[in-house]
C-alpha cells in the first residue's frame, strides 16, 4: 500500500519560481511516479507574490486548477510577522483550515521545504493533529537563525556574518530590541524541535544550524536532486570561449550588481554577457534602479528576462561559462547543477556552497566574493586562457540525480515511519 507524503512549500513555481520551489515541486512530481508514494503539494499563495488571493471568498485551501494533487494554501500575507515566522493573529489558520485538511488528507509523512509566510505554528499543528507522522524539514537558507532574510549578511556593510546572537543581530536591527531577538530563537526553535528530521543540502549550512544548536545526528546532508534535463544539442562550443551568462533571481545578494560593475571595469575587452534574470520586479525601487543603470551603462549585456526551469539546458547552451556571483553564503544553488548538467564551467564567489560545489581550477574558477575587480579579473583570464575552458569542462561532476536523491528521502521516511509509530505505541 503505498504511503502517502504531504509537502508543504512557501510558494508554488507556478506563481513565482525559485530554486526552492522548482526543487520541491521536482520532486513532488517525481515522488508521484512511484509505487509507493501517494504525494500531495500544499504551496502558499496570494499577494505580494501573486496578484490576487483565494477565488473563493473564506476558503483558505484551494485545488490547484487542472491538478489532482496540489493545493494552493492562502494564509493573508498582511498579518505575518516577519521577526517571529507566525501569523499575528489569524492563529486559525492553524487550529482550523490546516488542522481539517490534514485530517481529510491523513500523511503518513509531512515534509516542510518552507514556512515562510505560512509560520513556524505550522510544525506544531502537524505534532497535535498528526502524532505518528514524522516531520521533515529542508534547510534552505539560514532564516530560522537570521532576520536577514536568512541571508547571514550583515546590513550595515553587507559583510558576510558567521555568527549570531541577540546582540549582534540589534546591531543589524537597532529598532529591535536585544531582548526580543532571544524570544525569536527560543520561538522558533521551540517548533524546530518538533522536527525528527532536517535535511540540509549543503555541508556549509549544516554547520552552521549545528552551531546554533540542532544536534548534528538529526541534520541529512543530502544535496537537491535534479530531473535531467532533455539534451540541449549544443553540449560542446567552438572557440573563443568568450560569452558569459547569469541566470536566476535577481535580488540584492545574488550579486548581479558585482558582475555588471566587473563588466564595467574590463571596459573595451568585455565579454558578451547574457542575463536571464526573474523578480526584480519585487525588489526595493533603489536596487531596481541600479540594476537599470548598469544594464544601460553595458553594451556587451543582453538582459533577457525569466526562462521557464525546463529551459534551463537550452538557455545555457548558447553560453560558455555560468556566473554565479553571490554575495551571502549560499547553500547549494540549483544554477550550478543546471551549468553542470549543461556542460557549463562555473565562475562563483568563493564562500559557502558556492565554493562547496564548484572546486577552483577543477571545473570552475573563484573570485573574492563581492569584488568586481576580482571577478574581472577571473573573467579575463577565463575567456584568455587558451584550453582553459575544454579542461574545465572535463572536469564537471554528474549531478544528483532526483531519482537517486528520492532513493535516499524514502529510506529516511521509511525509517521515520517506523520510530515515531513505535515512540507514540510507548
Amino acid at each position: 500500500m503505498a504511503r502517502r507524503i504531504l509537502q508543504i512549500c512557501h510558494n508554488h513555481p507556478r506563481v513565482r519560481p525559485g530554486g526552492a520551489e522548482v526543487y520541491a515541486h521536482e520532486l513532488h512530481r517525481h515522488l508521484g511516479r512511484r509505487a509507493e508514494w501517494e504525494p500531495t503539494f500544499l504551496a502558499r499563495s496570494g499577494p505580494p507574490h501573486a496578484p490576487a488571493g483565494s477565488p473563493h471568498e473564506g476558503t483558505r485551501i484551494s485545488p490547484v486548477e487542472g491538478v489532482a494533487d496540489e493545493y494552493l494554501l492562502y494564509p493573508g500575507d498582511h498579518d505575518f510577522d516577519w521577526l517571529f515566522g507566525t501569523m499575528r493573529r489569524r492563529k486559525d489558520l492553524y487550529t482550523e483550515d490546516l488542522r481539517r485538511f490534514l485530517l481529510a488528507l491523513r500523511p503518513d509523512v509531512v515534509h516542510f521545504q518552507h514556512t515562510l509566510f505560512i509560520g513556524y505554528d505550522a510544525i506544531r499543528e502537524v505534532r497535535r493533529t498528526l502524532p505518528e507522522a514524522p516531520i521533515v524539514y529542508t534547510l534552505h537558507e539560514f532564516l530560522p537563525i537570521c532576520h536577514n532574510k536568512g541571508q547571514m549578511v550583515r546590513t550595515m556593510d553587507r559583510s558576510l556574518c558567521s555568527e549570531a546572537s541577540p546582540g549582534r543581530c540589534a546591531e543589524c536591527f537597532p529598532d529591535i530590541a536585544p531582548d526580543e531577538f532571544f524570544l525569536r530563537q527560543r520561538f522558533i526553535r521551540a517548533q524546530l524541535d518538533l522536527v525528527d528530521l532536517f535535511i540540509a543540502p549543503s555541508a556549509t549550512l549544516r554547520e552552521r544550524f549545528v552551531a546554533w544548536g540542532i544536534p548534528r545526528e538529526r541534520i541529512l546532508l543530502e544535496d537537491y536532486g535534479r530531473v535531467e534535463a532533455p539534451p540541449s544539442g549544443e553540449a560542446g562550443r567552438p572557440a573563443p570561449h568568450d560569452t558569459l551568462g547569469i541566470f536566476g533571481q535577481v535580488n540584492p545578494y545574488k550579486g548581479i550588481d558585482v558582475l555588471l560593475r566587473a563588466m564595467r571595469a574590463l571596459g573595451a575587452e568585455a565579454p558578451l554577457l547574457r542575463v536571464h534574470g526573474a523578480n526584480l520586479d519585487l525588489q526595493e525601487h533603489g536596487f531596481r534602479e541600479e540594476i537599470a543603470e548598469l544594464l544601460e551603462a553595458g553594451d556587451s549585456v543582453t538582459s533577457l528576462g525569466a526562462y521557464p526551469p525546463e529551459r534551463a539546458g537550452e538557455v545555457m547552451a548558447a553560453v560558455d561559462w555560468v556566473v554565479v556571483p553571490s554575495v551571502w553564503w549560499e547553500n547549494s544553488p540549483l544554477v550550478i547543477q543546471e551549468a553542470f548538467a549543461a556542460g557549463r564551467p562555473v565562475i562563483c564567489s568563493d564562500v559557502g556552497g558556492m565554493a562547496e560545489k564548484v572546486i577552483d581550477g577543477v571545473n570552475g574558477l573563484h573570485f573574492r566574493v563581492g569584488d568586481p575587480e576580482s571577478l574581472a579579473a577571473t573573467i579575463r583570464r577565463a575567456v584568455r586562457t587558451p584550453g582553459l575552458w575544454e579542461r574545465l569542462r572535463e572536469g564537471i561532476p554528474p549531478v544528483h540525480s532526483i531519482a537517486e536523491h528520492a532513493d535516499v528521502l524514502t529510506e529516511a521516511y521509511e525509517a521515520l515511519i517506523a520510530a515515531r509509530r513505535a515512540a507514540v505505541a510507548a
